[in-house]
């Protein structure tokens, strides 16, 4: 979708405006500020789905504006990854926003966000360090950059991520422990499909036949937390779990994992503390993550 000049910084409709560069986006800040507003961020790569529009609407509940960007950021992808494919739907995104009475887009091109000569990035702590960060070196470096920046630019009081993206949620809330950065990290429960499968962008590169495969991750998974609460031995759940998927007809399985649901330590067993099963499996072309709640 082209956006003319006019809508540049302005209303679509008569609510949802659209900022494309920092200095427009910081004077409609500081207009909510001075009238002593509250700010929530949510933070996207656009494509949105029903997720998105629920994190949207828990926005509502929590502040008095709600900014949701729109960014699919180049530095969280390899070079062998999905960054030219990854979906994008400007008009449609746009739409749903405006449904859901959001206040403010934040949709930067990428030259605005890393401009000529940018150099500087962080590098995320210790719940980076494996799981995903293990298989995408590159991927929570990219992540805690571009959020910081959006922290940075919209200055909200508390940002809002799914938990799908559990191992993600973690990272940016250490983050902002360790760095002092002044807003609170929410994370909302996940929205799934009536099959159970997390719902994601990337379900949309799934076929016919993987999508019908595709809800087994979520049973395998919710199976393992309810053994793992009971008692079982994790070493032997994991195993079994991933013997499973692969038997369901996924491609690869990255990982199964049982960890600490706060600090995402590894644990030998379920020791009355709340702990979270993770997974990322592939299937076709396509890598789909989740997780549930165990213990």
């Amino acid at each position: 979708m082209k956006i003319s000049d006019e809508q540049k910084g302005h209303t679509l409709g008569k609510a949802l405006k659209i900022s494309r560069t920092v200095k427009d986006l910081r004077k409609q800040v500081a207009k909510w500020r001075e009238a002593g507003r509250s700010i929530a961020l949510v933070p996207t790569m656009g494509a949105l789905h029903d997720g998105h529009i629920g994190l949207v609407k828990l926005g509502k509940k929590q502040a008095d504006r709600v900014v949701v960007s729109i960014f699919v950021n180049p530095t969280q992808f390899a070079p062998t990854e999905d960054l030219a494919r990854y979906p994008r739907d400007e008009a449609g995104d746009l739409a749903k926003l405006a449904d859901a009475h959001a206040d403010l887009v934040w949709s930067p091109a990428v030259e605005e966000m890393y401009p000529p000569g940018f150099s500087t990035g962080v590098l995320p702590g210790s719940a980076a360090e494996d799981m995903e960060g293990a298989i995408r070196p590159h991927h929570f470096g990219g992540v805690a950059t571009v959020c910081c920046k959006l922290f940075s630019q919209v200055t909200p009081d508390l940002a809002i991520f799914g938990e799908k993206d559990y191992q993600q949620l973690c990272v940016l809330k250490q983050m902002v422990r360790d760095l002092d950065l002044p807003l609170k990290i929410i994370g909302a429960p996940t929205k799934r499909a009536d099959d159970g499968l997390a719902l994601s962008s990337r379900n949309a590169y799934l076929s016919a036949e993987e999508r019908a495969i595709a809800p087994v991750l979520n049973a395998v998974l919710s199976a393992l937390a309810e053994d793992v609460g009971k008692g079982a031995d994790i070493p032997a759940g994991t195993t079994e779990a991933k013997r499973k998927l692969l038997a369901a007809g996924f491609s690869a399985v990255d990982y199964v994992e049982v960890r600490d649901a706060e600090t995402l330590g590894k644990v030998e067993r379920y020791g009355g503390v709340p702990l979270r099963v993770l997974s990322a499996v592939r299937l076709g072309k396509t890598r789909l993550i989740d997780n549930v709640r165990a213990g």
